[in-house]
This record gives structure tokens, sequence and C-alpha cells, in this order.
């Protein structure tokens, strides 16, 4: 394992220190203790959003993002190891069996999503992160109009004028050791942005070694009052050993152990991704203005598997230009946008043997090359959206996005009647939305939205059993239905977001195993997403030396089958698997003489539907979390923080992660649960400088 030479410790700084001149300056660790005010909306208009920031990071470790995201009423992370996670959002893509699909993610404002639907947030470093933005349901037009919905991550920047050195380094349980170190300024023209972070940790379980170093580059300059330049530089070079998932009885007896074959083979993944941006910005008057991006992405993947060796490259690129403004409207102010994003990718993939079994204990062994592949995927939206405040108090949104996707599937091993080559071009399909915002007063919003959304199938749901491109897989589609309430009480120190929705979705995308390595699709239904969202929070400052902050986010659904027949079962009104009825998470937020504070939350997840039958769930679950720290300004420049937590305090047994529907092959147990980590503990230790 590689390790960090600990002069980057003694010599780097955390905070970003207030300078007297600029009031927008305040420093990194005030805002996590104290604020969540530097908070910004990407989503245009009058776009229901919800975003989290310092204030929530603060409640949980900065190894993964996973508790942060499950803190948000309506969705879900599922996650089985630091590299395998799948995000849900309302129940969508929660029939997913690795990984996340039926959503579009952004970072900075470049999709990062591949040419196939998939997202990975483990390219992406927490650390670096000062808020992610989530859109849920298909509502964010501008953002693709996914039935998921839509993940803005964005990277940190200094905050005022200022130049600044940090360091976070972060030590715990299994080994864990995390270290980010980060530079920034701000002139008022010139923007910079760099951060160097490494993990390392053994894992909880077997064979769950866990290794990445990552970089950020972040920068902008300021050409004149109406152009500026930017540029980003993301680049994340992990390797992950693979526990697997475990069968009942191997979770009751041992949740620490990995999957036999996995732990025999030495089973890894190992990804080495890049993103690379360029964004021009220019306004041509006070009522226009545009924002123009070309990126790429590459990722080269390794992929050591019992049932085979996969290597994999897939090098993306695409532009994203959107244009935004403002015209007369009855003596008003009305708002529009329109733009445009192409992404065009090109997926490199080569299957080995894996001769595991005869290396002698040494793990997976490269053997014979069984297939060789290459798919190009493109996917274009054009969008447009129209903001007419009609009055004082009543707004509404009109918003169109216009999708086509293709895949050109190219078989580059075999020939003549073997060879699988076929393309599927999707016909161009139009997604409406409309949102509508009555404002009672400052305090009280209510809003309504109605929008349709789109899912594409996976690479591998467009197979047949064959392996052969089925030219009768359609894309899902459905609509969103939702109304909603921003409340503040008390001088807003009450703030209350309540959302019911319903999301009626048609031809269901149907994954079905038909081998361990092998998934296919079909369109095998309709489905009904039902939910109640409640976000509760309040602010009670007790005296000058006490503040409380305590919270309440809870999530009821009723996701059912209306129309599913599979084989001939008739899963029809059974509840949608992979989907639990209930979540809540709750706590509070206490800071207690100026450098104190803690923090401490609890996770409650209802149980799970795990077959189409609903003949077997997961168990309901209670996971509590805390967090407590110490900052203190030592001088004009120095800051210094000290911060220790504990999760799964009470040394819960939980599976942090499900698979639906699995199946046992060669006679063996089918395997369903991921298990949660036990009780672990982390520290760490802060420092800082500005100038």
């Amino acid at each position: 394992m590689k390790r960090l030479p600990l002069i980057l410790f003694f010599f780097s700084v955390l905070t970003q220190a207030q300078t007297p001149k600029d009031k927008d300056s305040i420093t990194q660790l005030d805002e996590v203790i104290l604020l969540d005010a530097l908070k910004k909306k990407n989503a245009a208009g009058i776009v229901p959003s919800e975003v989290i920031s310092a204030k929530v990071f603060q409640n949980y470790s900065p190894v993964s993002m996973v508790n942060s995201l499950n803190q948000i009423p309506g969705v879900y992370v599922f996650s089985g190891a630091l590299n395998t996670n799948r995000i849900t959002m309302r129940g969508i893509g929660a029939r997913t069996l690795f990984g996340t699909d039926k959503l579009r993610m952004y970072y900075n404002d470049i999709p990062v999503t591949d040419g196939s639907g998939f997202s990975s947030i483990e390219a992406f470093d927490l650390e670096n992160l000062s808020q992610i933005e989530v859109i849920k349901g298909p509502k964010g037009t501008t953002y693709g109009a996914n039935l998921g919905g839509a993940l803005i991550l964005n990277p940190k920047e200094a905050l005022g004028r200022s130049t600044n050195f940090s360091n976070n380094l972060t030590a715990g349980s299994f080994g864990l050791l995390k270290n980010n170190l980060s530079f920034n300024h701000f002139d008022g023209k010139f923007r910079l942005g760099l951060q160097y972070g490494h993990m390392e940790t053994d894992g909880y379980r077997q064979n769950s070694n866990f290794e990445r170093d990552g970089f950020l580059l972040n920068a902008s300059y300021q050409i004149n009052a109406k152009d500026n330049i930017s540029l980003l530089i993301n680049h994340i070079d992990f390797t992950a050993q693979i526990p697997s998932s475990l069968g009942a009885t191997a979770f009751a007896e041992d949740p620490q152990q990995a999957t036999f074959t996995w732990r025999a083979s030495q089973g890894f993944e190992a990804n080495n991704y890049t993103l690379l941006g360029v964004n021009y910005s220019h306004r041509f008057t006070d009522k226009l203005e545009n924002s123009t991006s070309i990126f790429y992405t590459y990722l080269d993947k390794d992929e050591a598997r019992p049932f085979g060796i996969l290597d994999e490259i897939t090098k993306g690129f695409g532009f994203r230009t959107r244009f935004s403004g403002t015209f007369d409207f009855l003596e008003k102010q009305a708002d529009f946008s329109f733009g445009a994003e192409l992404f065009k990718d090109e997926y490199d993939w080569d299957e080995f043997r894996n001769l595991w079994e005869d290396n002698d204990g040494n793990g997976s062994l490269k053997g014979e090359q069984f297939a060789r592949n290459k798919e190009f995927r493109s996917q274009w939206n054009a969008f447009g959206t129209l903001l007419f405040p009609f009055s004082d108090r009543f707004s509404a949104q009109l918003g169109l996005n216009l999708n086509k996707t293709d895949y050109d599937y190219r078989d580059l091993l075999n020939s003549g009647t073997e060879n699988r080559s076929a393309e599927r071009n999707f016909k161009a399909i139009l997604l409406p939305s409309l949102n509508l915002e009555y404002v009672f007063s400052e305090d009280h919003q209510l809003y309504a939205n109605v929008s349709r959304g789109f899912s594409n199938p996976t690479l591998e749901e467009t197979l047949t059993p064959d392996g052969v491109i089925n030219p009768d897989i359609a894309q899902e589609t459905g609509v969103n239905y939702e109304l909603g309430t921003n409340l503040y009480l008390d001088q807003k120190r009450f703030q209350l977001n309540l959302s019911i929705y319903q999301m009626n979705i048609q031809n269901l995308l149907v994954g079905e195993r038909e081998s361990e390595d092998r998934l296919v699709g079909k369109n095998a239904g309709k489905t009904r997403h039902r939910g109640l969202e409640i976000a509760m929070s309040y602010n009670w400052t007790i005296s000058k030396n006490i503040q409380l902050s305590p919270f309440v986010n809870y999530t009821l659904t009723d996701h059912s089958f209306v129309e599913f027949i599979d084989e001939g079962d008739n899963f029809s009104g059974n509840p949608l698997t992979g989907v639990p009825e209930q979540r809540r998470t709750a706590g509070i937020q206490m800071r207690l003489f100026e450098h104190f504070y803690w923090n401490i939350t609890h996770q409650h997840v209802g149980e799970i539907p795990l077959t189409n039958a609903a003949d077997l769930y997961s168990d309901p679950f209670t996971v509590f979390n805390t967090r407590m720290g110490y900052l203190k300004k030592l001088s004009e420049h120095f800051t210094l923080g000290i911060d220790f937590g504990v999760n799964n305090v009470l040394d819960k047994v939980y599976a942090q992660s499900v698979l639906i529907n699995t199946q046992g092959f060669g006679g063996r147990e089918p395997r369903y649960f991921y298990p949660g980590d036990e009780r672990n503990y982390y520290g760490g230790l802060k420092i800082g400088y500005s100038f």
C-alpha cells in the first residue's frame, strides 16, 4: 500500500479563512459548523430540487457520499462496497442489479453518465465537493428528463477573495487512511482549485481491500465583464477487491466472509478514470447569455471475476450548450433557456477465461479469450424552458426535452453466421413537463409538476439470450405527477418540505439472469410508483454557547406492479422488488461553546421485497452514527480541527445492499445480501493556513 509522506500533513491546511475586505469569504470550518447558506441551485427556474452540502456532509465520515445521499427523502443508495453502489430515486433503478442507471449525473454541469446510461459516484471524492443537487423524477428538463432524475455535483472552490492551503487526514478501523490536500485561490479574476486525495482501507469483509488516488483541477479566468473561461480535470485511479454477495445462510453465520469463489480467485476491479472539460461563457446582453462546454472522458477498467476476466476501455466526448435570458411578459420579467447536449462514446471490451482454479491458490489468471466486442453509443438531448410569472404569486414553467439514442454493436471475434454485430436505433422521444408554483408568502410556497420521462435499456438488456441485439426492446416511459410545499415557521427556524407523487411507468424493463455472467432484458409490464416525502428541521439557539438543530426525513412508498406477467407467472399487484416501504433518517446537530460540535444520526430502512412473487423480504434495520469535533482558529492565519466518529454505534448486523430475483447456480444458495460494516471508528486531524 502506498502511504502519503507525513510532511504533507504538517505543511498543509484546512480552512478557507475570512478576510476583512470580503464578507463572503467565510471560513470553510465555520461553514461546516454553522451554515448551509452558500448552497446554490443549478436547476433552472422553479424546478423543485434538494441541495445538500457541508452541513449534511459533516454528519458522516468523509470516506464516501452514500450516507449523505441517503439523508434525502426519496433517495436510497444500495452500497455493497466502496466500489459497488446503486443509486435509486423513488424506486427507479431499484431493479438494476449492479451500478446506477436510469438517472443523469453531471459534474460542474458536464454530463458524466456514459452512453449506456450508467453513472458512477465512485469516480468522485466527497471531500472535493461543495454540494450535491438532486432532482427527483423527470421534471429536470434541462438535465435529461430521465425517469430517476438527475444528480449535479459541484466541486469546491475558494470562498471570496482568498488564498489558502488545506489538509484533512482521517484514520480509522479496518486500516483506514484517507488524506485530502487542497489549495484554493481567488483574486477576483482568476480562480484556482487543486486537490489531491489518497485513501486506503483493508475493509470489513474478506477480500475487500480498497485503494484510491485522485486529482482535481478546477480553474477559471474572468476575461472581462462578459467572458469567462474555465478548465476542469478530474482523475481517479482505484483498485478494489470484491467480496461479492452472500446467501442467507452464509450471511447469518459470518457476514464478514467473502463468497468462496470471489475469495479464492481474489476477485477485484481496477479503474483509471479521467474527465477533462473546458467551458466558455459569454454574456451577449443583460437579457441573454450562453454557457458552452466541451468534454472528454476516459475509463480503463479491468475486472477479475471467477467466471471470466473483463478488460474494457470507454472513451467518450461531447458538448453541452445552454442559452438563458429574460424577456418582458405582462409587465413582468419572464425567463427562458434552451440548448442541447451531445454525448458519444466508444466502448471496447474483451473477455478471457479465469484459470484461478489452476493457479495454485494465487488468485486470478488470464486464460483464453472468448469475447471481443465494441459498441458505439450516441445520445443527444435538445431542451428548452419558458418561465411565465403570471402574477407576483403564481408562476408556470413549460419544458420540453427531445432525446435520441443509438447503439451500434460490433462482434470483433466471431465471423459468418456466428457474428452478432447489429444496430439498435431508438426513435426520437419527446418529453414535455409543466411546473407550477404559487407563493402564499415569503415563508410558504406550493408547487405542482407533471412531466414525462424515459429510461434507455442497458447494453445487456438489449441482448437476447443468444447475445444478439433484440430489435423489439423498447425504452421505458413514464409520467410523473407531483404536489409539494415548502413551509417556514417561527422566523424561519422551522422548515418543512413535503411532497406527494405518483409515477406511472410503461414498457417496464426486466433483467433476467440467464447465468452468473449473462443478464438479458425484456419489456414486461407496467408499474405504479406512489410516495410521500417529508423533510423537517429546526434551528434552536438556546444560548450563545448552545445551538441545536434536530431534523427528521421520512419516505413512505407504495410501489407496485400494475401489469406484470413473466414466463406465465402473474405478478400484477405485487409490491415492486428492491424498494423499502419506509425509510427514516433523523438526527440532531449540536454546536457547543463556539468551537465544539456533536452530531448524532440514525437511519431506518424497512423490509425490502427481494422477489417478484414477494415471498422473500430482507429484514428491516436501524443504524446509528455519531461524529464530534473541535475547531479552533489559532491565529489570523492558522486553524486547527480534530474530530472523532463512530459508525453503526450499536453494532447492528444488517444488509447494506441487496440483490433481487437472484438465482443459485450449480446447486448453490441464491446470494441476496451485501453485509454492512460492523461498529467502526475514525478520527480526523485538520490544519490550515490562509494568506
